[in-house]
């Protein structure tokens, strides 16, 4: 549901005051939790969460004084200083062009660093997506979407390289082969840097592009292989939460986000030129 009241719009702008990170590298959950509220009919619940969560937010850090440009912003991607210099570069962009044709431009460029932020960023375009698909698209939702691509850009991690093991039949089937990091004591960045294989899933259509569907031809072909991906995306987001169910109690935070990061992916899907559809699937199972 939209929101009319305009309570949305005010929070957006109380958060927006402040960076997207506290305490070193933790994220804000603001930006999300606000959006699952009104989204939800709990409008009237959101200034009095905010008045409790904002005391632990942190200002939006200095920018370096050098701005992101069309000519720099490759040396920029996955620079955490580079923070506020990303978030002023997407506000000039989206104000200067439909936010949906910044969106197509960037989220291939982002797409591989989708675990930046512990998938963070991902999860907050998903929120600012949804919100700008079901409504009016108020300057303080659009600006929340550029805060959340610099995040983005700023947080970039691409995963290691990975040998890929044999193929599942199912999300389900791929999960449980998925092996265990030998070491699990520490946080999330920690574990990235031991994975060393996952298996080969999804398989043949599903998360191919159009050109490598059979028997079809143009738009077709584009239309089938695009619905594969999101079915294939929905199956992966279903079987993540039914596994938190018997697996979070070992890292029940960090867990969540296996089913969160693809359902923010799902969300953002309508918003995406097809073709991007199955690069966004592949992109979430490896997450």
């Amino acid at each position: 549901m939209d929101d009319t009241t305009g309570t949305l719009d005010e929070a957006l702008e109380r958060i927006h005051l402040s960076g997207p990170e506290r305490d070193g590298w933790l994220s804000n959950h603001a930006p999300m939790a606000v959006e699952a509220l009104v989204r939800h009919g709990q409008a009237s619940a959101v200034h009095r969460w905010l008045d409790r969560y904002g005391p632990k937010l942190e200002e939006m850090p200095d920018g370096t004084g050098s701005p992101v440009t069309a000519r720099n912003w490759h040396e920029a991607l996955g620079d955490p200083r580079r923070i506020a210099d990303w978030t002023a570069h997407f506000e000039r962009e989206t104000a200067g062009r439909p936010w949906r044709d910044v969106l197509a431009e960037w989220w291939p460029r982002l797409l591989p660093g989708i675990a930046a932020g512990a998938t963070h960023p991902v999860i907050r375009v998903g929120h600012s997506v949804r919100t700008l698909l079901a409504g009016e698209e108020t300057a303080p939702r659009v600006r929340e979407l550029a805060h959340a691509l610099g995040y983005w850009a700023a947080r970039h991690q691409p995963l290691p390289a990975l040998t890929l093991l044999g193929p599942a039949p199912s999300a389900a089937a791929a999960l449980d082969r998925v092996p265990l990091v030998p070491e699990q004591s520490g946080g999330i960045r920690e574990r990235f840097a031991q994975l060393t294989a996952f298996p080969d899933w999804p398989g043949p259509l599903h998360g191919q592009g159009p050109e490598q569907v059979p028997g079809r031809s143009g738009k077709a072909r584009e239309a089938l292989a695009a619905e594969a991906a999101r079915s294939a995306l929905r199956e992966l987001v279903r079987a993540s939460t039914h596994r938190y169910a018997t697996h979070a109690h070992g890292a029940p935070i960090m867990l969540v986000h296996a089913a969160t990061a693809p359902n923010a992916v799902l969300r953002t899907l309508p918003a995406l030129p097809r073709e991007l559809w199955a690069p966004s699937l592949r992109a979430s199972w490896a997450a």
